[in-house]
């Protein structure tokens, strides 16, 4: 059988995969997970309106969907108080982030991010052939000051943050975003990945003008709103960028499903507040079931909690095994020093009950 002939590039690149999947565990334990808490789901769902909207949209899904997305671009457009030539909308903030790297990124050009920051965001500046420059957290939260430094020092073409922040949870105020943007050198676009800032608490979210040409910001439906099945982000950004993606997007990559659906949970803010304040009597309940185990539970902006367990990275994949072997599925930071804990999802009573059964025995099978 001949084998694929690859670019040079891409011969060069690992098989990788960011994230593996709660699916790909259970066909290997053989048997469903009692409790999906790892992937930032929200286990309260979409608003019943969205479900109402997909579920007639699926007797016209023999029809393509709108390519220029006109109806949802000019929805969150009056959302956010800007025009519709500021909105890109792609398959989640994954496929934007894809698109972005591919307009921007070419072999060499350098890209500043976080070490231990969202992976999928260098797995895709690796393969466009830019080169990664990592800076380390401070403490729990991703630094500013060093994202800065490095790109005073490297002038490269992307600068990446999220705030709030996964792994940690953590969130900077808007005033240290804003300052952020300002001290930027002049070649550096700012990605603001703003994917769980529908869950922050007020004054997370800077101002910032559409049409300012030093920031793009990524937003979600998969979180808050609960759709993380049906892959729908958008981005706001200045006109001319906002253009560019349609030199290279899948044009037809968001379906009929997915625009009634994202429409239709846009309309809804009410829903979504009941899963803010569902949101933060869960961040409660995660704090309650770690300190009950020793644990630390860091202070959260998201839909998940990360618990210091106070050990080293071992004894936190140790305890991560265990849970899985339990079935429990949550996941953890990669790299050292924030691999010392477990971020564990917000989900309902019922799973969080699961996990506070397991945890004790889980640490204690580490520990052992």
């Amino acid at each position: 059988m001949k084998a694929p002939i690859l670019t040079p590039l891409a011969a060069s690149l690992p098989t990788t995969v960011p994230f593996v999947g709660p699916e790909t565990q259970e066909r290997a334990l053989g048997r469903p997970f009692r409790a999906r808490l790892g992937a930032n789901e929200s286990l309260f769902g979409p608003s019943p309106r969205a479900v109402g909207a997909m579920a007639r949209a699926a007797a016209e899904v023999w029809m393509y969907g709108d390519p220029e997305l006109h109806d949802l671009k000019s929805a969150l457009a009056a959302h956010h108080g800007c025009r519709p030539e500021n909105i890109v909308v792609g398959e989640g903030i994954d496929g934007l982030l894809g698109y972005l790297v591919r307009l921007m990124v070419g072999p060499g050009d350098k890209v500043v991010t976080s070490l231990g920051a969202y992976p999928t965001f260098t797995f895709h500046v690796a393969g466009f052939g830019g080169e990664l420059l990592r800076v380390p957290y401070k403490g729990n939260h991703e630094d500013p000051e060093a994202l800065v430094a490095a790109a005073q020092q490297h002038r490269p073409r992307l600068v990446y943050i999220s705030n709030p922040d996964n792994p940690m949870g953590s969130h900077h105020p808007a005033e240290m975003i804003t300052a952020m943007i300002d001290a930027l050198p002049a070649e550096s676009l700012l990605i603001l990945d703003e994917a769980y800032i529908d869950l922050a608490p007020p004054g997370t979210a800077p101002w910032i003008a559409a049409d300012d040409p030093r920031v793009i910001r990524f937003r979600t439906f998969s979180k808050g709103y609960g759709m993380a099945g049906l892959r729908v982000g958008y981005a706001i950004a200045a006109p001319a960028l906002a253009q560019a993606f349609d030199k290279i997007r899948n044009h037809f990559g968001m379906g009929r499903i997915a625009q009634a659906g994202a429409l239709a949970a846009l309309a809804d803010q009410d829903w979504l507040a009941q899963v803010q304040a569902r949101v933060a009597r869960g961040r409660a309940r995660l704090a309650e079931i770690a300190r009950a185990n020793g644990a630390e539970p860091l202070p959260s902006a998201t839909n998940f909690v990360t618990m210091d367990l106070g050990r080293d990275g071992d004894f936190a994949r140790a305890t991560l095994r265990a849970l899985t072997e339990r079935g429990v599925f949550v996941r953890m930071p990669g790299v050292a020093p924030l691999d010392r804990g477990l971020r564990v999802s917000i989900g309902d009573e019922p799973a969080l009950a699961v996990f506070a059964e397991t945890l004790p025995q889980a640490l204690a099978a580490a520990a052992g």
